[in-house]
This record gives C-alpha cells, sequence and structure tokens, in this order.
C-alpha cells in the first residue's frame, strides 16, 4: 500500500542553532526536541526528571482528598476492601498496584482483588462483580481502569452499603457515577494538569496522595513503577509529562530490580541477548510487543485474575510456572488471531461493496470475543480505513473499534448511539455492543458518517518524517544523541529520517550490490546495503515488507528511503542499523518527483 510521507514543520533555523548552542546537543537534537514542544524552559526536566519532585501534587486531581479520607476510615475501622480493575494489562497492572501498596498499610485480611470475566461479565464494573463484593463482606470498591460510565453498577452497589472510589482515564458521560469519589483527569471539572495518565496511573497518584496524607515514604512508590511503566507501555498513552518520567524511571526499575512476577515473564519472553556481551536493556518496545501481549492473553482466553495473581507473585519457582503457562496461553492467542484476521479478509475480499466502503464493519457472531480487539487494528492496518470487528456475546454483538489518523472513531459511534446498547472508548479504539439486529443498520450509519466526514488523505498511511539528513550524519555519537530522547511513545516517537538518493552497494567490478537481497519467507523482506553522495562508506538496514522492491533496486538505481536508527549488538560489538519502514522510487533515476515522495504539512 502507498504511503504519503508528510515532513514535519521544520523550526527557524537560526532558533534551531541557539538552542542547540545553548544546551551543547546536536542541532539535529534541537530541532526534534523543537518539533515535539519541548521549550527552553522544559529541556532539563525533560532529560533529567525526578519520580517525585517533578510530579504533580495529587491532591489536585478533583476528589481526591475524599477519596482517600474513605481509604483512611476502611483502614481505621476494619472494613474490607476490593480492588476490581479491568482485565487488560492497564486494569492489571494497576490492581497489582494498588492491592500490593495498600498491603503496606491494611492488613491483608481486610483485603482481596477482582477481575472481571470478559465473558460472562464484560468489560468494566459489573453487577456479579458487585455481588461477590457484598458475599465476601466488602464495603469500598476500589475500581480501577474503568467505572467512570458505570452510574447504574454504582447506584446498585449504593443500595447494598458498599462505596465506590474509581480510578479511570477515559472519557465520561454527561452523568457521573455517585461515587465517593470519581478520580479521572479528563473530568471537566478536573484541574489536575496532566490529562494522559493512564489508568494505572490514576491508581498510583491515589497511592501517593494516600502515602502524602499519612506521612509515608514516597519514595516507597517507587518499588512499584516497574508495574506503571508496563501499562503506560501497553495503552498506548502519550509519552510527554508525567508519563515520561514514570516510564523513564520504571524502565530503570525494570530493567535493574523488577518484581518476581514480572522477571519471570521476562525471562521467558524476552531474548536478552545472544550472550552475556550481547545483552541489551527492556525496551519500551519489548514491553509492547513481549510483555504486554502475555499479560493481556489471560484476559482475552482465561481469566484476567490469572496476571494478577503472577503480578504479585512473591515466590520465584510459582511465578516461573505461571509465566510459562501465560507464554502457552499467548501462543493459543496468536492463532486464534490468525485465523480470524484470515476469515475477516476473505469476507471483505469476496463481497466488492465491502471491499469498496470508506470504513469497514463485519459481524461473525463464532469469533472468540477474545482476539477481535486485535483482529481489529490489523485489519485496519491492511486496508486502512476505520474498523469495527464484531462477535456474539450474551446474545449481543459485541465488538472492538480502530480508527486511522486523525479521524475521530468515538465521534463517529457516538453518532449511531441510539443504535446501541453501551460504548465507550477514545478517538482511535472503542468497544461496543448492540442487539444483532441492529447491525445491518448500524453498518450503514456508520459507513455515510464516515464517508461524509473522513479526508481523502486519511485514507491513506501516512509516515512523518522528523528530518532529512545525509547518511554520513548517521554515527554513533549522533544515535547515542537521539538515545537521550526515550523513551518514545506517542507524542514523542522514535524520530524518522529521510534520506534521497541512495543507492544499493555495489563492488568496484559492478558486479550485484553487496549485501543487498530478499530475506525471510517468500523473500517477503529486504536487507539493505546502500551508500549515498555523502558517505562512500555503506550502510546497513532492513526493510520488512518491502522485498518486492529488489527487482527495482538491484542494479543501482537511485531511490529515497525513510527509517528509525536502531542498535544491534552481536558478540559484543555494538554497530546501527536502519529500520527501513518505505522506499521511494526516483521518477526520473536522479532524485526527484517532490510531489509524490512528500506532503508538507502547513499546519
Amino acid at each position: 500500500m502507498e504511503k504519503r510521507w508528510n515532513i514535519k514543520p521544520q523550526p527557524d533555523l537560526s532558533e534551531r542553532q541557539l538552542f542547540a548552542k545553548k544546551y551543547n546537543i546536536d542541532p539535529v537534537l534541537a530541532q526534534l526536541l523543537m518539533q515535539r514542544g519541548i521549550s527552553e524552559d522544559e529541556v532539563k526536566t525533560f532529560f533529567h526528571s525526578d519520580p517525585i519532585r517533578n510530579m504533580h501534587n495529587p491532591l489536585l486531581m478533583k476528589d481526591m482528598q475524599e477519596a482517600v479520607d474513605r481509604i483512611i476510615k476502611a483502614r481505621d475501622c476494619h472494613e474490607r476492601i476490593l480492588v476490581y480493575g479491568d482485565y487488560d494489562v492497564d486494569g492489571t497492572t494497576a490492581v497489582s498496584l494498588v492491592y500490593q501498596y495498600l498491603t503496606r498499610y491494611i492488613n491483608e485480611e481486610y483485603l482481596d482483588y477482582y477481575i472481571p470475566d470478559r465473558y460472562n461479565e464484560g468489560y468494566g464494573i459489573s453487577f456479579k462483580g458487585i455481588d461477590y463484593a457484598k458475599a465476601n463482606g466488602v464495603s469500598l470498591v476500589i475500581a480501577l481502569d474503568c467505572g467512570i460510565k458505570a452510574v447504574e453498577k454504582v447506584r446498585y452497589a449504593s443500595q447494598l452499603g458498599i462505596d465506590f472510589i474509581i480510578c479511570d482515564h477515559h472519557m465520561p458521560g454527561e452523568e457521573l457515577p455517585h461515587a465517593v469519589a470519581c478520580l479521572d483527569p479528563k473530568r471537566s471539572d478536573c484541574s489536575y494538569p496532566d490529562k494522559n495518565l493512564s489508568g494505572c496511573g490514576v491508581g498510583f497518584k491515589l497511592m501517593q496522595a494516600l502515602c502524602r496524607l499519612t506521612n509515608g515514604n514516597e519514595n516507597e512508590l517507587l518499588e512499584y513503577l516497574d508495574l506503571l511503566v508496563v501499562s503506560i507501555a501497553s495503552d498506548i498513552v502519550p509519552m510527554i509529562g508525567e508519563n515520561r518520567i514514570l516510564a523513564h524511571h520504571g524502565l530503570k526499575r525494570l530493567n535493574s530490580q523488577p518484581s518476581v512476577g514480572l522477571k519471570a515473564i521476562i525471562d521467558v519472553s524476552v531474548k536478552r541477548g545472544d550472550s552475556p556481551a550481547d545483552a541489551m536493556d527492556i525496551s519500551i518496545s519489548d514491553i509492547v510487543f513481549k510483555i504486554g501481549p502475555r499479560i493481556n492473553a489471560v484476559g482475552r482466553l482465561h481469566t484476567g485474575k490469572e496476571a494478577v495473581d503472577l503480578l504479585i507473585c512473591q515466590d520465584e519457582a510459582k511465578a516461573v510456572e505461571l509465566a510459562k503457562g501465560m507464554g502457552n496461553t499467548n501462543e493459543e492467542r496468536k492463532e486464534l488471531d490468525r485465523s480470524i484476521t484470515e476469515e475477516a479478509k476473505q469476507m471483505i475480499e469476496s463481497d466488492e461493496r465491502l471491499k469498496n466502503r470508506r470504513s469497514t464493519v463485519i459481524f461473525n457472531p463464532t469469533w472468540h470475543k477474545g482476539v477481535i480487539g486485535i483482529v481489529a487494528s490489523r485489519m485496519t492496518e491492511d486496508y486502512y480505513r476505520p474498523t469495527i470487528i464484531l462477535t456474539e456475546s450474551n446474545g449481543l454483538a459485541t465488538g472492538s473499534a480502530r480508527s486511522v489518523e486523525g479521524f475521530d472513531l468515538y465521534k463517529a459511534i457516538d453518532s449511531c448511539s441510539d443504535l446501541l446498547e453501551n460504548f465507550g472508548g477514545h478517538m482511535y479504539a472503542a468497544g461496543l455492543t448492540m442487539k444483532k439486529e441492529n447491525v445491518e443498520k448500524f453498518s450503514e450509519r456508520f459507513e455515510a458518517y464516515v464517508s461524509e466526514n473522513i479526508l481523502p488523505e486519511q485514507l491513506v498511511p501516512q509516515i512523518d518524517v522528523d528530518a532529512e539528513i545525509p547518511l554520513a550524519m548517521i554515527t554513533e555519537d549522533f544515535y547515542e544523541q537521539i538515545e537521550r530522547l526515550e523513551p518514545f511513545g506517542p507524542c514523542n516517537m522514535k524520530p524518522v529520517f529521510m534520506t534521497r538518493g541512495v543507492c544499493s552497494y555495489s563492488n568496484p567490478n559492478g558486479q550485484s550490490s553487496k549485501g543487498t537481497k530478499p530475506v525471510g519467507a517468500d523473500n517477503r523482506h529486504l536487507k539493505l546495503e546502500i551508500i549515498d553522495r555523502t558517505d562512500r562508506k555503506s550502510k546497513s538496514g532492513i526493510a520488512f515488507g518491502l522485498g518486492s522492491y529488489y527487482e527495482k533496486i538491484k542494479d543501482g538505481q537511485p531511490f529515497d528511503i525513510c527509517y528509525t536508527i536502531e542498535k544491534n549488538v552481536f558478540r559484543g560489538q555494538t554497530s546501527l542499523q536502519l529500520m527501513v519502514r518505505d522506499i521511494h522510487l526516483n521518477a526520473d533515476g536522479s532524485g526527484g518527483d517532490e510531489q509524490k515522495k512528500t506532503l508538507v504539512s502547513k499546519v
């Protein structure tokens, strides 16, 4: 699929040079900071943040005082507390963090935790969960990563004499639940400065406030930052503000002193290197693609409680056993994901009406509910349009939705809300439930809204390019400057560079290019060895999914690339490698169909 290259607005040259000189950094790094909106006043904190001193006062969050007062009352009166959370990574890490920290203040006999079943209860607070609380003598529930729309459920709990503290980060509805406290920085009446916390992050702020108001040692909170960084990375929240501070120090904790449970997951899932000399630190990417999916898998196919059982486990042998079981569940999840994705593609390809739409809405009552969110993401990548995948659960059509860059999925679904039983989410991802007889009508209404509101360019995948650089600039020193921007994530993505007019490296005898060749199953990928006019020393790269370009570039024809820069460690030797995101062939072989290569942002 052809991609647009969007060159980000370039800062004024003189301002960039002054910025670079003031902080003794590479001009390109100065440019990247300016593009990310980092002012000169913020640079010091951006690079040297303290996980306690540089965070906002948790008491700035609406209802925080009431939440802490209620926990202290429960402790003093020996009430039973239930820590309740969603079944995904954010929810299970939040429950693990809050449950473990509360054991410092409250005897474990007064604490319990609960994760709803995806199939019998669905997302968020459930009547079954409230009945469990009542049956077990619970009078206070702390709900994490869910609850901000649970008006009826919280009313039901109140009738049973059960109070709720809600810690959520999703968009509230018009009416808030009648809880003791609704902690959600996205509340319109909440003045908390950082609106981008994960659900686990809101739970962390509650524990920080509890610690502060009971004269505890806030440094004890740092022991749980490994859980928090797993939440931040897996829930794809913006990697700016407090999230960036917490993720930075969370990665340090994850690499130096992870909890017993997380260490077990790491040991069975993350390849740290072929030898001790090749060992590399756990990265945000490792969390997103290796650790997070394993935690999610048990909630998708079994029960999220298994994830909490492992994350709070203190027995190393038991933790390894649980982690291996989690790995097996993840393999089962992968197979379901592959088969359902293929079935979904066949449904579209066999129906011209579906194929030519600007949105995808497909329903199959036999699909496994636990993986349809993943399938929705894959279908969005393949067809690049707003996508909803539905299956049947408890007699209703229920599903997951994913969007494309710049299109507000939540508004599109909200426009059809009269056809829905419930829905929730945000701009790029959502969940929804409807009566089966409404699926066809919903599909038509959703398609009509998308067709009317989506821009043509939003239906073409876009790669944002930070800067154009020559290959000669790619050195160890340059890479070390780029590393200072870590951790990467939304709003602080790994820099993407562009280099024009590169060629496959050829030896002096003019034979086929050294090292450039298709690799992988069906030659789908491309191993590159390239040079440009600035550097006759070749650079190595890998282009996943771009093996078809081999015949077009193997004989030295110039082409343009956009890429990120990665570090490889092999047998103790470090080298840099270009991870090529896309290739554009030069129209005339000399450097230039500018209009085809780039769409320059005017914003």
